[in-house]
């Protein structure tokens, strides 16, 4: 049990304002674990002004990215000595498989700020340009955009975060991190961090809100972006919140992948692929979840079977057990609303193949087998929602535009997949999606080196790569006469 009642502000532990506290559950046991502060306006105003005087009287916004990634590099190197209380952490909040932890959730996170630290540090921000019309030299600017509010959900708490924080704090941005009031303990650690590492205060500034503090945070006129992933409604709320003060905002949203399997794609293959991708994956709470998995006509009994199998045999039980791939959901109440989609599917014509129910070994756990349904239609609910958990909806084609046609049919546009035996072939069917992703025979991940975003409903903006530096950065120019 960890009860907190601080709040990270100005490079300092220090007593929150409010006297409203959040549980934190272990969602592999039903048990509360911690307990946090849940701030409100007070504390979100200590901390937004904190990032507002450290970024317009601090030295971080004015460092060189030589200097900075000094100091990301140090961050880095004190949550690398974290590494193995942090992933425990996350297993313990999210019921995240022990297995992924530690390579995906923390060494990834990690990654992602080295990756950013030696960016910046090579990094030429200036250029001159000589003006085509005036007798002058153009200074050229790229300048941090100011305050970043991130805000990040339970299902990627300290990949999601330093995907936004590392790029923002390289280009000289200062920060409010708002960790989900699901897995606020791994925020507290990354907190501690960056007080180790010697930030300047105010830098990052760590607190965790609900509802409330939440929508005050976003909507400061004091902060100059908003950076947020989760789900496409809360997403339109934050841009019309922005928007009204013509604010910046990024946007990583929901995502409803298909995955077209190819009529030439190796059984095995595909079984073991999306048993993984579609199912196991942050236990099926992945925006890029592969979840909608179009089967040609003429192989679709074997495919539906050979899903189920793998389904059937997925390791599924206590997440700090290394053999498991397959922890809880998040809450009760989330588990509930992923079986009401597998009642809602069964009602409106899709079959059971595997799974749909809670297993035996459950206990007070939020458990869901995991789940193949056979017989759906891309018109069902179940395949038009992000149902975000261990579920798969397998749907029939009978050529491959009509495939695509069904792949495009959806109002999200994160990422998909190709499965095949000929690459090249996937590289052609996935250049006519409109997604921001697309894997061929996938491998998942998310690379620091490479752009990560929607289309459409998914969201506004990229995550990762050079492109997502650019989103916390305003180009300035200056002109300088070449004669008086």
């Amino acid at each position: 049990m960890r009860t907190e009642n601080t709040v990270y502000i100005d490079g300092e532990f220090i007593d929150s304002l409010t006297e409203a506290r959040l549980p934190v559950t272990n969602p592999a046991t039903g048990t509360v674990i911690g307990e946090v502060p849940d701030c409100g306006v007070a504390d979100v105003d200590r901390a937004v002004h904190a990032a507002r005087r450290a970024f317009d009287t601090g030295p971080w916004p004015t460092m060189t990215g030589a200097e900075r990634a000094v100091r990301l590099t140090r961050l880095a190197d004190e949550l690398a000595s974290r590494s193995t209380e942090i992933a425990r952490t996350i297993t313990a909040e999210a019921g995240f498989a022990s297995a992924v932890c530690g390579p995906v959730h923390v060494d990834g996170a990690i990654d992602v700020l080295r990756y950013y630290a030696g960016l910046v540090g090579k990094e030429d921000l200036e250029e001159v340009r000589p003006s085509a019309q005036a007798q002058a030299d153009v200074r050229i600017r790229r300048c941090p955009v100011g305050v970043v509010a991130a805000l990040v959900p339970w299902n990627i708490p300290l990949l999601g975060a330093l995907s936004k924080i590392a790029p923002a704090l390289a280009a000289g941005c200062t920060v409010v991190y708002k960790p989900s009031p699901e897995t606020p303990l791994t925020g507290y650690l990354l907190a501690e961090a960056v007080q180790a590492a010697g930030l300047p205060p105010g830098v990052v500034n760590v607190l965790v809100a609900d509802l409330v503090g939440s929508q005050h945070l976003v909507s400061h006129r004091d902060v100059d972006m908003v950076a947020f992933t989760g789900s496409t409604a809360v997403g339109s709320a934050i841009a019309l919140s922005c928007a009204a003060d013509f604010r910046r905002y990024a946007l990583e949203l929901g995502g409803n992948a298909a995955a077209i399997v190819l009529d030439d794609a190796p059984i095995g293959m595909i079984a073991g692929g999306l048993a993984v991708y579609g199912l196991a994956l942050n236990n099926g709470q992945a925006c890029i979840a592969q979840r909608r998995i179009l089967a040609p006509r003429e192989r679709y009994e074997e495919i539906v079977a050979a899903l189920a199998a793998a389904a059937n045999m997925l390791p599924l039980g206590d997440p700090t057990t290394p053999t498991t791939l397959v922890g809880p959901l998040i809450s009760e109440a989330h588990r509930d609303r992923v079986l009401a989609c597998i009642r809602d599917a069964e009602s409106e014509g899709a079959v059971v193949a595997a799974g749909g129910g809670i297993p035996d070994e459950a206990g007070n756990g939020y458990f869901i087998q995991p789940t193949v349904l056979a017989r759906v239609t891309n018109s069902m609910r179940v395949a038009r929602q992000e149902v975000f958990g261990p579920v798969v909806c397998v749907i029939a084609y009978d050529t491959v535009e009509e495939a695509i046609a069904i792949a495009r049919d959806t109002e999200y546009g994160l990422s998909s997949s190709v499965w095949t035996a000929d690459p090249a072939r996937g590289e052609e069917i996935g250049r006519r999606l409109r997604v921001g992703s697309v894997y061929v025979n996938a491998t998942l991940t998310l690379d620091p080196t490479i752009p990560f975003g929607g289309f459409g409903h998914s969201g506004v903006g990229r995550e990762l790569g050079p492109e997502g530096i650019e989103e916390y950065r305003e180009v300035q120019s200056i002109f300088v006469p070449t004669s008086v």
